[in-house]
């Protein structure tokens, strides 16, 4: 992914990647507000999922290349590599990035099932981050 662009090195910062894991609880807490729309809930619970992608990378020594089309891609397809996430459950997650796609560039509705499957899957992600954080690096404590 490096030799293609896909990826750059960066060091990890620890300061940085609490400030992140931070915004990642906010924005599932917020995705769980019910006065708010279905797409602002599917968008905040999807951020969530993004951000721990990126963590998942800058724990590692990466960060995605976002000069390049397909950064949001690159991160959920190798969380199986940075925080060891299932294959079954990248095909959950890279589904809601599509779905997500489809929402932000041709407007299609967010379907309830919808929201609550990617609720599920941030809450999933999030707490897998959080014990990959500790198991991993509990001297960042991050958690």
């Amino acid at each position: 992914m490096q030799a293609i662009g896909r990826l750059q090195a960066q060091p990890p910062d620890p300061p940085a990647m609490a400030k992140l894991l931070q915004a990642a609880r906010q924005n599932l807490a917020d995705a769980r507000v019910q006065q708010i729309s279905a797409s602002n809930r599917f968008d905040a619970a999807y951020k969530c999922i993004m951000q721990c992608a990126m963590l998942g990378l800058w724990a590692n020594g990466w960060r995605t290349s976002t000069s390049q089309p397909g950064h949001h891609q690159t991160a959920i397809q190798t969380l199986d590599q940075t925080l060891g996430v299932p294959k079954p459950d990248l095909i959950v997650l890279d589904a809601l990035r599509r779905q997500r796609n489809v929402n932000d560039y041709e407007g299609d509705p967010i379907a309830d099932a919808t929201l609550h499957a990617c609720l599920a899957a941030a809450d999933k992600l999030l707490g897998h981050t959080l014990r990959w954080l500790q198991a991993q690096h509990p001297e960042w404590g991050l958690v």
